[in-house]
């Protein structure tokens, strides 16, 4: 997918949970906003391990049931 930084944000709308994700070598950092920059709960830190992604999945899923948030994007 070859998107332009302005096509990307054209994507973002009110119900868009966007979560960054700091990557680090074995700790990786994400945290969840809204279309404003309001951010939703606590950081989550994981690792880079096969439950450290479930984990990050599973927050992600308890975020968007939390709000009226349906779609998510990720950023890095």
């Amino acid at each position: 997918m070859n998107y332009t930084q302005n096509r990307k944000i054209s994507q973002i709308t009110p119900s868009t949970l966007i979560v960054g994700i700091d990557i680090a070598k074995d700790k990786h950092v994400a945290r969840a906003q809204d279309d404003r920059g309001i951010e939703f709960g606590k950081r989550l830190i994981f690792e880079n391990r096969i439950h450290g992604y479930q984990k990050l999945l599973d927050w992600v899923s308890r975020h968007q049931k939390g709000t009226p948030k349906n779609t998510c994007h990720f950023w890095c």
